[in-house]
Parts: structure tokens; sequence; C-alpha cells
């Protein structure tokens, strides 16, 4: 989504051409009144986006992916629209053309239900975070790529430090199986707040959920 055309100023500066979308028509009035150079399009992108094949080299897009997850009309199953989203974009694109998508997850299973999203599309690539241990500077980004090509590497997030000795991956062949004195810790799972949250995030992602009641979470008695 475009919004306003704000980033589009930036890329009519670099020097390239772009096509911006939105669905709120109010934010492109607002583009239209500061006369972007770009041209603007009307559109909800999980419907899908309807380009020709190859006719973008690069996309950019800011704080919008993630409503896609979001189930705001009854037909809306959040599933159906980024798999239209992400297929179309991707016939949209030229072969070794770069996509990335500045988002704001809800959860890591947002943020995995996008990804597999993408990955299912043919897009190949992955998540990139700036300054993941800050709580207000943290960006996390989706870097996708066309085609396998030599130039698909995903870059190195701002505030983070590679280690150069963890980069390479050594092969063996010995094999390691799970150890028997492993025990399994719980960590809160299976009760009832537990339970009673993943059923708000399904319904809030457009799945059907069943109705809470009293009996949700309730453990059962052991009979003899």
């Amino acid at each position: 989504s475009c919004g306003s055309g704000l980033s589009g100023e930036t890329i009519s500066d670099m020097g390239h051409f772009w096509i911006g979308l939105d669905i709120s028509k109010s934010m492109l009035d607002v583009a239209i009144w500061r006369k972007v150079k770009g041209d603007l399009f009307l559109q909800d992108m999980g419907e899908g986006i309807g380009f020709r094949p190859g006719t973008f080299d690069g996309v950019i897009s800011i704080s919008a992916i993630q409503w896609l997850c979001n189930a705001d009309k009854k037909h809306h199953k959040p599933m159906h629209r980024l798999h239209h989203f992400f297929c179309s974009l991707y016939m949209a694109m030229a072969r070794g053309a770069r996509a990335v998508f500045q988002l704001y997850p809800e959860n890591s299973e947002q943020l995995e239900l996008v990804t597999t999203a993408a990955m299912k599309a043919g897009f190949t690539g992955g998540v990139v975070v700036d300054y993941p241990n800050s709580t207000k500077a943290k960006k996390i980004f989706l870097c996708l790529f066309t085609g396998h090509t030599t130039e698909a590497q995903l870059p190195q997030g701002l505030g983070t430090i590679i280690n150069p000795a963890l980069d390479t991956v050594q092969y063996t062949n010995e094999r390691f199986g799970k150890s028997k004195t492993t025990k399994k810790v719980s960590v809160g799972m299976k009760s009832r707040n537990w339970i009673l949250n993943k059923k708000q995030r399904r319904r809030r992602q457009g799945f059907e959920t069943r109705a809470d009641s009293k009996y949700t979470g309730r453990q059962r008695k052991c009979k003899f």
C-alpha cells in the first residue's frame, strides 16, 4: 500500500517510476493532493493484483501486509487472501526481482502464516530483524526474491553482530538421538487461559472456532 505517497517521493527522487496501491480512498486523495509522480490504484491487495507478468522490478510495502491476517468481513479468510496476494504478486514481478515488506505481526504465528504463504507462492527469502533486542527500534522485514539467483542473499539486520565462525556449517556422519533422561517441562499449555487465548487468535485469523463455555479447558476427572 502506498498511503499518502511519502515513500513514493523517495523512489521518485532516486529516478524510478512507481505504482501505488491502497485500499483507502481517503489516503489516495491525500496523495493526489500532494501531486505525487506515481500512478495510484484503489485496490484491496487481498483480492490479488491484476498486472501483467514481469511488470515490476521491485516491491516495497510498509506496515500493510499484516492486515491480511485479520478477518474484517465474514467472507474474509486470511489464508486465502494471503495466497491470492502473493501468487498474483509473484506473477507480476520480473525474475530476479526483490520485494521487501516491513510489517508488525501480532505474534510469531501471524509472522509464520505470512511467510508460509509467500513461500508457497514460489518466493525465496526470509525474515530480517533490525535491532532485535530493542522494544522501540525493533523492525521486522520479510525479504523475498523471485527465482534462485546468486544475488539472492538476505541482508544483515541493523543492530546485529554476526560471528564469522558461526556462518559455516560442518557436516558429520554421526547421528544424535533423543536422550533417555530428557523430560518434558510443562509451561502452562492446555490450561484454560492458554486455550481461550489460542481460540481468540484463531478467530482473528478467520478460522471457524467453537464458542467458549464453562466447560472450556475443564480438566476431566480420572475414573477407575
